[in-house]
């Protein structure tokens, strides 16, 4: 091994070392990637060693930077935050709830069904994971318990029901990847709608199956008069309700899938429906205006944050040649493209353990795009551009997800906790998203084997 060798791998150790310690990542990125351009400096001044780096790096990582600030696909991540913070408030999420509960209040596990649609809703009109897991543990979770389910499962439903946003468009986490690997935005919005709904499916077909194996895990509600309503406007209530967000998902998505608008200018058809929605449910208010403006703030400055210590991390690995490291130890591993595959998805799910999707988004998935890009693998990708690396990003979009409900560092888990009552224990929320983290795997392995549920859909689109 040479010296630029062993500088890659002690900048991998430095950086989950430092994570591990408690330094917010934008500083740890930024700082281990400042901190070797120094060490390789001075190794190559008093040790005649050549690793190339020196004060010019840095000048190209201001550069980067600028490059990054003035990308207009990115204009479209504080739109879709604003959007999702605004829906949030506009309580018309809270409605929907109520109308799908008494929908399918007559069926075993009704109300855990409620809360899997409700969250594809969320998570096709906000794509913000903590929002989606916060709010629906507060809206459903009370009653879930107060009904009689078992605590294990309804927290399950929950964590796995609010993780979709990260998948399922329009998700930050495929804009960031679209813009990273220099691939349509389009293409990976259309080609993840069927994984997302696949996952749905799957969660649902489980609650069914569980309600007649185990029905005391989700025991059928008493009907009052109250709820004794009649089909007719029991479909009515659900058709009133769920109209809004269809036609917000419908004005987002329809304007990318027909061509009318770029995915930016998209993000700014949703963030002002967003703000006519809550006009339309008397939630509109200049304060609201205020505190969701200066979450999306907040949130848009911790991603761009990161966007810069990863630009600077990443462009010094390179720089020491970390990317060709990278690439001989895969193809010293097998020269099987599937095996090859199967091990970075591997990689992604354990990183996930300890990596936020942002970092691992913004540093792994660059190193490893041009490995899948030349891999020889026969996709139909129906005359899409590059339909191996849009599957590919999508494998690694699902492996991502799964990382969220890992135990012991999801980060969903997390999210759901911090809203829990006092008698719920980390324990009961681990155990509960276990059959979840099961069929997603299931999930992941249809999309794997099945590479054409990702690339039809964006082949007719465009």
């Amino acid at each position: 091994m040479e010296i630029n060798d062993y500088l890659v791998i002690s900048m991998f150790f430095s950086f989950i070392f430092l994570l591990i310690s408690g330094i917010p990542v934008a500083w740890v990125l930024g700082g281990v990637g400042v901190a070797f351009v120094g060490v390789g400096y001075l190794s190559d001044m008093y040790f005649n060693t050549i690793t190339g780096l020196d004060y010019m790096t840095i000048g190209l990582v201001s550069n980067r930077i600028f490059k990054i600030m003035d990308n207009w696909i990115l204009v479209a991540l504080p739109m879709f935050i604003f959007m999702g913070l605004a829906l949030d408030e506009s309580g018309i999420a809270e409605k929907l709830l109520k109308s799908l509960q008494r929908f399918f209040g007559k069926m075993r596990g009704g109300l855990a069904i409620t809360v899997v649609i409700l969250g594809v809703m969320l998570a096709a009109s906000t794509g913000i994971i903590g929002a989606s897991v916060v709010l629906l543990a507060v809206m459903s979770l009370p009653l879930m318990l107060k009904q009689g389910y078992d605590k294990q499962t309804a927290l399950g439903v929950i964590a796995s029901s609010g993780t979709l946003g990260i998948l399922i468009p329009p998700s930050i986490m495929l804009i960031i990847m679209a813009d990273q690997l220099s691939i349509s935005v389009g293409n990976l919005f259309m080609g993840a709608v069927f994984p997302g709904l696949i996952l749905g499916s799957l969660y649902i077909g489980y609650l069914v199956i569980l309600g007649f194996v185990r029905p005391r895990k989700m025991p059928l509600v008493e009907q009052s008069m109250e709820d004794s309503e009649s089909e007719m406007s029991l479909v009515w209530d659900l058709f009133k309700n769920i109209l809004p967000p269809a036609f917000l998902i419908l004005a987002v998505l329809g304007s990318i899938f027909f061509g009318l608008a770029t995915s930016t200018e998209a993000a700014g058809i949703g963030a002002f429906g967003a703000i006519i929605l809550m006009t339309i449910n008397g939630q509109l208010s200049l304060k609201k205006i205020k505190n969701i403006s200066m979450a999306t703030m907040n949130t848009t400055g911790y991603i761009f944050a990161i966007f810069v210590g990863a630009t600077c991390f990443s462009l010094v690995l390179r720089e020491l040649g970390g990317d060709e490291l990278i690439i001989s130890a895969l193809h010293s591993i097998s020269e099987d493209p599937i095996i090859i595959i199967l091990f970075i998805l591997a990689m992604v799910f354990v990183l996930g353990f300890v990596l936020d999707w942002i970092e691992i988004t913004l540093i792994i998935l660059p190193l490893v795009a041009p490995i899948i890009s030349d891999l020889a693998l026969e996709i139909n990708g129906y005359g899409i551009e590059d339909p191996t690396l849009v599957w590919f990003v999508l494998l690694v979009a699902m492996t991502l997800q799964t990382s969220f409900l890992t135990p012991p560092v999801g980060f969903a888990l997390f999210y759901l906790k911090g809203v829990c009552p006092p008698q719920i224990q980390l324990i009961d929320i681990y155990k509960g998203v276990i059959p979840f983290i099961i069929l997603q795997l299931i999930g992941l392995a249809i999309v794997f084997f099945f590479p054409q549920i990702v690339t039809w859909l964006p082949s007719i689109a465009y």
